[in-house]
């Protein structure tokens, strides 16, 4: 692990590294961590953050604010990228597919399945890496999103109930199977096997018995994906059936952006402290 960047945040610090995935991505991936002031005495929780569309682990470290609280809570954050990249990664013209757009899933189908692991690297290399390299206490973690990675945060917490302690989202694809973002990295990734799509929507992993105790989800009323590409109805539907404990909050006049982000996301690492104590 590299560090390529280090700087001093309300007594803590805010780190990019980088390593080289041998075991999923086969590229170079980045990743930010910030490291409460009590990381310096002992280990603290971890809670990771999955972002969206386009992004970067940039966008979240810079963007959202979240330094501060994580400082008083005590909380490590570990903010991964959103796919492997470079010259030789397989790539799209469009913004949804491609580099900047790994949807938390390992690809099975060409040319994506050669780099495009992004389950296997967050779930399990960037986890044993973060374990064995930063005082991170694995037996208490969180995971958390907004959009491409509100979809990841639910779908990971869903398939990996045992790691994730903790789950939220802000403004999450809940639906991926149903919606356009969804279907077109469903169909390029994974193919035309709809069982495999199942077992990345969130949705449909609770309607085939996926379980978590509870999930907490923020969502702009005013958020231009909204009725397209987000339906939250269908999460809180399929929560209800299966008696999942749901808090989805509609914020009047939010939009997607991390305006919205910023302005939630103290609720949200209060949540995640709270059951991660």
């Amino acid at each position: 692990m590299e560090i390529i960047s280090r700087v001093r945040s309300f007594g803590g610090e805010q780190l990019v590294c980088r390593h080289d995935s041998s075991s999923s991505t086969n590229t170079p991936m980045r990743f930010g961590v910030y490291l409460p002031p009590a990381a310096e005495t002992g280990k603290v929780p971890v809670l990771w953050f999955l972002s969206g569309l386009t992004c970067t682990e940039a966008n979240f470290t810079e963007k959202a604010g979240a330094q501060r609280l994580a400082a008083e809570l005590g909380l490590m954050l570990v903010v991964p990228d959103t796919s492997p990249r470079g010259e030789a990664v397989a790539d799209d013209a469009a913004y949804d597919l491609g580099q900047g757009a790994g949807f938390y899933l390992d690809a099975s189908e060409a040319p994506w399945a050669a780099h495009f692991q992004m389950e296997s690297w967050i779930a399990t290399e960037l986890q044993a890496l973060v374990g064995a390299r930063l005082p991170a206490d694995t037996a208490r973690q969180g995971i958390f999103g907004h959009s491409m990675g509100g979809h990841g945060a639910l779908t990971l917490a869903l398939r990996y109930p045992n790691q994730y302690a903790s789950v939220s989202a802000f403004a999450p694809i809940a639906a991926p199977s149903q919606c356009p973002w969804g279907q077109k990295a469903f169909s390029a990734y994974l193919g035309a096997d709809h069982a495999r799509w199942r077992s990345h929507d969130a949705c449909a992993l609770i309607n085939d018995g996926a379980r978590v105790p509870q999930i907490l989800v923020d969502q702009g009323a005013a958020d231009q994906f909204l009725e397209s590409q987000l339906k939250p109805e269908l999460l809180r539907a399929a929560c209800a059936k299966a008696g999942i404990a749901l808090d989805l909050r509609m914020q009047e006049g939010y939009d997607h952006s991390y305006y919205f982000i910023a302005s939630f996301i103290a609720d949200h690492m209060r949540y995640h402290a709270r059951i991660l104590r």
